[in-house]
Parts: structure tokens; C-alpha cells; sequence
């Protein structure tokens, strides 16, 4: 059975100095025949140019994307290796969900995460949503990724004009070559969500900020959901200035804000059926922030400047490989 499995390598990115590497301590533990991986660790400050850096020395078949406080389930390989025995699976990934120990707040962020109304779609990425599917690059995160190596050769790696972002340019580019994206709710792995309230709007913003950038360089039908949230920011910005002008029309104005809040209420609810109420209730003002950080991260993406890293964080990556081979 061993040799019909196939070599993976896992990178993982992570910065120049750091020591405490969760991803790699996890790795070694997986359930999988531990002369059939690899653990590259690519040290640097600019992870898509790291990642493709990796990439060169990677022996695997399949490379599996971890970020470095990615912990995968110990079968998460064995479940996703099996999709790659169709030539037309290019990449199969699933859900990075909050460690049910994580403190209080950042299990609040994870309701948010998985909220429907906050993230749409890409709410599978932080929840286990439905069956393994075909999907899109809505559902699929880079900090929990499996992708065929020669076809992520094929295509040029990762765009380093990019980040965050640059998974998704790609898989639009390989769904448009007719490749398929696998998501499986059990391919898992436990990631904390951002530690505090500044490190998650600093998350939204940045999030909104990609997916600008990506739509500028690498345009799609896919990303069109994504102009709500900056519309939503411009029809807020325009309301306020119809109340100092002219309430009367304000008020007609308005109708839209509120069903935008019953929206919200129905949502909630979900929430506290999923989670109970306390969490449920604390992520209402979370809902809202999460589109006005979003939507203005957009609107400052569509005015950026896109550029490869410079010269000097590209000669200061550092690789090393680790052997999955060990001693208890």
C-alpha cells in the first residue's frame, strides 16, 4: 500500500528567526509513512515568495501548504491524497477551524468567520460546510492546501505582485485551464483566529485590500460578490451626507440600511443556534465591522501598487528541510 502512495512536501513559511514552528512539530506527527514526506521550511519575509522558493527544492508529487501555526489533523494527508488519483484535481483543500481552546474572543471571531452574512461562501474556509464538492476559490485557503506540484509548476507558482491573494489569482487560472478544486470539510486543520480586536480589522482590511489587488491583476466573474461590501461603505458614506443635506431624503435613503439590519438579526440568529447566544450576540457588532473594514480595504486596493518584493527580500530566504524521519 505504501508504495502507491505519493511523496508529499510540506512547506511552510515562515519568519527569519522564528523558533516555535506549530506546523512542523505537527507534521511530524501525521499518519503517513514517514519515508513518503518531506518538511521544507522556508524562512523569509514575504510568504509567496517564499513558497515558490520552497517549491524549487520540493521533491513531492503533491506539496502541501501549511502556514506555520497551521496543526493538521494526523489523517488529514490520507484524505486528501486519494482525490489525486483523478489527472484533473489540481488542488484539494478544506477548513483551518479554532481549536475549541482557544480563548473566549478569538472563538467570537471564529463565529464571525463562519457567519454566512460576514464572509459568504468563503465562510467553508474557517467552517465545516457541507460535502466533498468541486469547488471554487472561495472555499480554499492557502494555510490548508494541497496542490499537484507539476501543474503549479506549469502555471509560474504563486503571483509575488500578490498577498494575501495570490492562492485565489491562481485557481481562477487553473479552473479557466479546466482543472478542478476538491473541497473536503474533513481535511482540516486547527488554526487560531487573530489574537485581539486590532490584529482581526488589520485581517479584514487586508483582506479586502487582496482581493482589490487581485481583481486588477488577474480580473474575474469571481470576484464580483466582493464589491459589496466597498458599495456598502460608499451608500453608508452617502447616507450620512443626505442627513446633514437633506433628511427628508435621508429617510427614503434609509430603507436599504434597514433591511441591511434585519439581515443582520436573521444572521444572529443562525449564530446562536450554531454557538449559543452569548457568542452569537457579542458577534453583532463584529458582522458590521467585518464589511465596513472589508469594504474600505477594497476601495484602498483598487489604488495600490502591486509589486514584486524587493531584491533584498528575495536573496534573504533561507530554506531547510527537514526530514520526517525521527525518534521518539
Amino acid at each position: 500500500m505504501d508504495e502507491k502512495l505519493p511523496f508529499i512536501s510540506i512547506i511552510v513559511p515562515v519568519k527569519p528567526e522564528q523558533k516555535e514552528i506549530a506546523a512542523v512539530d505537527s507534521a511530524l506527527k501525521l499518519n503517513y509513512p514517514r519515508d513518503k514526506y518531506e518538511i521544507i521550511i522556508a524562512r523569509g519575509k514575504h510568504p509567496s515568495a517564499q513558497r515558490n522558493a520552497a517549491l524549487e527544492q520540493a521533491k513531492g508529487e503533491i506539496i502541501y501548504f501549511l502556514d506555520d501555526d497551521s496543526i493538521p489533523h494526523p489523517d488529514t494527508i490520507l484524505k486528501a491524497v486519494k482525490y489525486f488519483s483523478d489527472e484533473s484535481v489540481a488542488i484539494v483543500g478544506g477548513p483551518n477551524l479554532c481549536p475549541p481552546d482557544a480563548p473566549f474572543l478569538e472563538q467570537v471571531f471564529a463565529v464571525i468567520l463562519s457567519s454566512f452574512l460576514a464572509f459568504g461562501p468563503s465562510r467553508a474556509r474557517y467552517w465545516k460546510v457541507g460535502k466533498p464538492r468541486p469547488t471554487t476559490e472561495k472555499e480554499i485557503i492557502l494555510c490548508n492546501m494541497f496542490m499537484r506540484r507539476e501543474i503549479l509548476i506549469k502555471f509560474g507558482g504563486f503571483d509575488v505582485n500578490l498577498y494575501p491573494n495570490e492562492e485565489n489569482a491562481l485557481m481562477d487560472i487553473l479552473v479557466k485551464n479546466n482543472y478542478k478544486l476538491i473541497y473536503d470539510p474533513e481535511v482540516y486543520v486547527w488554526r487560531r483566529p487573530r489574537r485581539n480586536i486590532k490584529a482581526f480589522i488589520k485581517m479584514l482590511f487586508n483582506y479586502g485590500r487582496g482581493r482589490a489587488e487581485q481583481f486588477r491583476l488577474h480580473p474575474s466573474f469571481g470576484s464580483a460578490l466582493n464589491f459589496v461590501p466597498p458599495l456598502f461603505c460608499i451608500y453608508l458614506i452617502l447616507l450620512i451626507l443626505m442627513f446633514i443635506i437633506k433628511p427628508s431624503f435621508a429617510e427614503f435613503l434609509s430603507i436599504p440600511l434597514v433591511l441591511y439590519f434585519i439581515a443582520v438579526i436573521i444572521q444572529t440568529l443562525f449564530c446562536i443556534l450554531q454557538h449559543g447566544i452569548v457568542k452569537g450576540v457579542l458577534a453583532i457588532p463584529l458582522q458590521i465591522l467585518t464589511h465596513i473594514c472589508y469594504g474600505f480595504g477594497f476601495i484602498r486596493g483598487l489604488f495600490t501598487k502591486p509589486s514584486p518584493p524587493p531584491d533584498f527580500v528575495l536573496s534573504n530566504i533561507k530554506i531547510e528541510k527537514i526530514s520526517s524521519i525521527y525518534t521518539d
